[in-house]
């Protein structure tokens, strides 16, 4: 079978451009140890309450680092009694802050604005994921995944000081 010149280029400029996607992939993984998000763990959305999602909220666990546990249920991300609805947490300047969320009964989103934090929130999953605050100054939490009629009302403030 004879093929045409220009479909046989297309042909080479095809699998090469595939051939360095997987390289890049390859690479990706084994070099750079990048790898697509998992859950930290899995839990039962109706039993948080034998969780550590039972006291939501902010917890200092060294000089400048804290945990900081939360859910998301309609339409507020509940940080604990202290933080208020909606949440307002608060960090001194340079603290890392570790971040356990999950959601209580849809789909809801955990992103912080002006930083690189941006979570996917299913029932039944626990998401992790840590943050240094360096700059003073208000984070917005949003979130980013329609979650229902209150969606637009569904916020947070983490100041930083």
């Amino acid at each position: 079978m004879e093929i045409n010149k220009l479909e046989r280029y297309w042909l080479i400029a095809v699998g090469i451009t595939l051939g360095a996607f997987v390289a890049a992939t390859i690479v990706a993984v084994t070099v750079f140890g990048i790898r697509l998000p998992a859950p930290v763990e899995r839990i039962d959305p109706q039993r948080l309450d034998q969780t550590i999602f039972a006291k939501p909220g902010v917890r200092k666990i060294a000089d400048n680092r804290y945990e900081a546990v939360i859910v998301a249920k309609s339409w507020a991300f509940d940080a604990g009694p202290e933080a208020g609805n909606p949440a307002v947490l608060r960090f001194p300047r340079g603290s890392q802050v570790t971040f356990y969320v999950t959601s209580k009964d849809v789909m809801h989103g955990f992103q912080i604005e002006k930083h690189t934090l941006n979570l996917e929130l299913v029932p039944g999953q626990v998401a992790r994921a840590s943050a240094t605050f360096n700059r003073p100054g208000t984070y917005h939490i949003i979130c980013n995944h329609y979650c229902g009629a209150g969606h637009q009302v569904m916020y947070g403030v983490i100041i930083v000081e």
